[in-house]
């Protein structure tokens, strides 16, 4: 049996880890797997997350510029959901000028220490635009130059049964020397799973962890009476004493119900402000559960630390669902097993 020793840094959660190790392809004389080798990230209540629901050891919580690299075990593989919050289409859009563009540089660092036979790296979409389109040439470029072959792709997740329109950037790289043809796997020809099919199918037990209801104000349940399936706080037609006196923000996500009948909007971290997902029918926000749902975690995967900590976490993951199908196309890269592929979306220049 081949097993590829996953490192991780910005692990969160766990979302990328538990498509990795629930990532198994048989070749016609072994198993090929992936295995937990070590994981970071500076975030207390994800690390407490990973370890209960991914693995006990080597999960390392400190700030990546404190992380010494050379004290971590061997790896041969790699991953990273590096920060993205400054290259994200929410928010200011500060790029590299911001706190966390610049960390990308620590999975270069990586490549360089570790030169792993292949790699995975997860963005935001937007990075496609920051800097006019050079911030994601940047760092194509600077991880082609430690020696890889690289595939970068806007994948549509929902397009991979994660029911939620979640496009994220995906990068795959493999080891220039190993002469392999990484290929972008194709979508499975399904009918997308709508936001209601992936809460409901089957129903949460009341007892489950992080399904704790969000308690709304009467004067946000009244708002809420007027907001129908997909609609949101401004173009719902709301009485006067209960619209939202805030300027830009009429295309915004504020108050906004699901649709049954679609896949759900992005699930994200925030929460405030009328920014919580709203359930289609009832006048509440969702609970956790039922974001973990959206973004495809099991209800056995139990998230750690206190409400608002948990909804980060779920919301800054990579949906498991989503992110296997490229695990699997790497695992077939390495056994030359043929599989339903697309061309990139995404060059480099």
């Amino acid at each position: 049996m081949t097993e590829f020793r996953l490192g991780e840094l910005f692990c969160g959660a766990g979302g990328l880890a538990l498509a990795a190790k629930t990532t198994q392809i048989t070749h016609p004389t072994e198993k090929i797997s992936i295995t937990h080798a070590w994981a970071t990230d500076y975030n207390a209540d994800a690390c407490e997350t990973y370890r209960q629901n991914i693995n006990q050891t080597n999960v390392i919580c400190c700030d990546i510029a404190d992380l010494k690299m050379q004290t971590l075990p061997p790896a041969d593989a790699l991953s990273f959901g590096f920060p993205c919050n400054d290259f994200s289409d929410v928010g200011q859009k500060k790029g590299f000028n911001g706190n966390y563009g610049p960390l990308y540089r620590y999975c270069i660092k990586g490549l360089q220490h570790f030169k792993p036979k292949w790699f995975l790296a997860e963005n935001v979409g937007g990075l496609r635009s920051a800097h006019n389109g050079e911030a994601l040439n940047t760092i194509l470029n600077e991880m082609a130059k430690t020696g890889y072959n690289i595939v970068p792709h806007l994948y549509c997740f929902e397009h991979y049964q994660v029911p939620q329109a979640r496009h994220r950037i995906i990068i795959v790289g493999t080891r220039k020397d190993l002469k392999l043809n990484f290929q972008v796997p194709a979508p499975q020809n399904k009918p997308p799973t709508t936001c209601q099919e992936a809460i409901e199918n089957p129903p949460i037990p009341p007892d489950t962890p992080n399904h704790e209801f969000t308690r709304q104000s009467p004067r946000v349940i009244e708002r809420l009476q007027h907001i129908k399936e997909g609609q949101n706080a401004f173009t719902a037609n709301i009485p006067t004493h209960l619209q939202l006196k805030v300027q830009g923000a009429t295309i915004s996500q504020i108050y906004r119900r699901l649709n049954p009948k679609k896949p759900a909007y992005t699930v994200t971290g925030s929460g405030g402000g009328g920014t919580h997902i709203y359930h289609w029918n009832e006048n509440r926000a969702l609970t956790n559960r039922e974001r973990a749902r959206l973004q495809t975690f099991p209800d056995t995967f139990t998230f750690y630390g206190l409400r608002g900590s948990v909804r980060r976490q779920i919301g800054m993951a990579v949906p498991p669902r989503g992110a296997q199908p490229i695990f699997e196309a790497i695992l077939k890269t390495f056994a030359n097993i043929p599989y339903n592929h697309i061309n990139p979306n995404i060059t480099i220049t």
